[in-house]
């Protein structure tokens, strides 16, 4: 019974991050957001059986109200993404809404702090691929049945804030859970062995990677290029605009190259020096990483974070750097296959990927952090690499292109299989210990909901009054 009511939480914990990522988050997921030509002119859609009302408020959190329409909206939302909204009661979206609410009101009063700054690249990022998607800002417009592009740029900005906010929120409550091994192992002991859970088939996969070499001239032609950008910035030119036109950082060149960091966050080391010695308005030489090379302009320092903008370009890789790149990975291969070195030794001392490098090539999963990883949740392009692979088999060279642009050479193979299997303590430690640390974080969770319900001024309104809520928002 207990794994069962883990799952149950995680069901109700997970309905609420579903619609929040749906309804609320969905600003900051450009792969996912897509726009109508024609949604604006109809009406808002809502579940069969419940009519349309006149808009009004129906709840007050903190400094923060919620409309009729938020519900409709967020209706809207869930069925312009193609999800289902049939089982979504508007008590369960009035619900997360609260929810929403409350984080974004303590947030405030935790001193959370949301820049200006942050806001408008926020901003730019999001009104960029709104564009790329329909082409005439007037149309998003529409979209949001807003009377102009200044009202509904005051009304989205409003939005975003309270949005990150709540996220920040929600982020810090979850950060400042932690779990120790003894509750690892009391969790796992609690468990009856008939409904402990069954984890898929995995394997553990090792590489090497081979970098093709980039020329000294070829290398000098970015740092003149950037120095360039530099210079025409000091001159007056929008750095903003420079990164938007010119970089390649995929994450960041829609907004203006901005990002927000502290020197926990997890960016290369050489990043993390140059940002933390500008001034407030200074920019950085051409310095180069792993990634290219780069120019940073310091917007603001706040204490031990700074907001900034930054432009990468990464050198061009020549056909014959290429072929070069080819031949080398090749000769790796025979030397493996003829047994004259190990693949993992071989890994240590001639790939160019140091991160693998000094575990023999072996690949830690970023979804758990630890090396397996399960078939039916592998990157598809990992999967297509591996998935016809026997043991001990390298694969042929091949040639990766990465989010960036960079590439490069790399041979695969798979050193463990691991079969479907009951959990194990011992083998599945780290997937006990997620599925721990879940609980606790829901618990804590839940446990912050109560207390703050309690210290905070919620009002609703009508017959939502009569709504059965997870939490006690109506305090009784």
């Amino acid at each position: 019974m207990l794994l069962k009511k883990i799952q149950l939480k995680t069901i109700d914990y997970k309905f609420g991050l579903t619609i929040c990522f749906l309804l609320f988050f969905n600003s900051f997921i450009s792969a996912q957001e897509i726009i109508p030509d024609v949604v604006a002119e109809k009406p808002v859609e809502v579940p069969s059986g419940q009519r349309q009302k006149i808009d009004g408020i129906i709840a007050t959190v903190g400094d923060y109200i919620v409309l009729d329409s938020d519900i409709d909206k967020g209706y809207l939302e869930i069925t312009s993404q193609g999800g289902s909204t049939k089982d979504i009661t508007r008590c369960q979206m009035l619900g997360k809404l609260l929810e929403d609410k409350l984080y974004a009101h303590q947030a405030i009063q935790d001193s959370i702090i949301v820049s200006d700054a942050e806001v408008r690249g926020m901003m730019e990022e999001r009104l960029n691929y709104m564009m790329q998607q329909v082409g005439d800002i007037n149309k998003v417009v529409a979209y949001y049945k807003k009377n102009s592009v200044e009202e509904f740029k005051t009304y989205f900005a409003d939005i975003l804030k309270e949005q990150k906010l709540a996220s920040e929120m929600q982020k810090k409550i979850i950060d400042a859970v932690e779990i120790t091994p003894e509750e690892v192992r009391n969790f796992f002991k609690k468990i009856p062995k008939d409904e402990l859970p069954t984890f898929g088939a995995e394997m553990e996969v090792a590489q090497i990677v081979v970098e093709p070499k980039v020329s000294k001239e070829d290398e000098q032609k970015v740092i003149d290029r950037l120095n360039g950008i530099r210079k025409d910035v000091l001159d007056g030119s929008s750095f903003a605009t420079k990164a938007v036109l010119y970089s390649q950082d995929p994450g960041s060149s829609s907004s203006g190259g901005f990002y927000k960091m502290t020197r926990k966050t997890p960016f290369v080391k050489e990043f993390k020096d140059v940002a933390f010695s500008l001034a407030e308005g200074e920019i950085s030489e051409p310095f180069k990483t792993n990634f290219g090379y780069h120019i940073i302009m310091v917007d603001k320092i706040k204490g031990q974070e700074v907001e900034l903008r930054h432009i990468l370009i990464a050198p061009t890789v020549s056909e014959d750097a290429l072929k070069e790149a080819k031949e080398r990975i090749i000769n790796i291969r025979k030397k493996i296959e003829s047994k004259e070195i190990s693949f993992a030794d071989a890994a240590r001392t001639e790939s160019d990927e140091k991160e693998t490098r000094a575990n023999g090539g072996t690949l830690v999963n970023p979804n758990t952090q630890d090396t397996r990883f399960e078939l039916t949740k592998m990157d598809p392009t990992l999967y297509s690499q591996v998935s016809n692979l026997k043991d001990a088999e390298i694969s042929q060279p091949l040639l990766n292109t990465d989010e960036k642009g960079k590439k490069t050479y790399k041979l695969i193979t798979v050193t463990n299989r691991i079969e479907e299997h009951t959990a194990d303590y011992a083998k599945d430690y780290t997937k006990i210990k997620e599925l721990a640390l879940k609980e606790k974080q829901i618990n804590a969770i839940a446990k912050w909901f109560d207390e703050k319900i309690k210290d905070t001024y919620i009002k609703i309104i009508g017959e939502y009054r009569d709504c059965t809520f997870t939490n006690n928002w109506l305090k009784k």
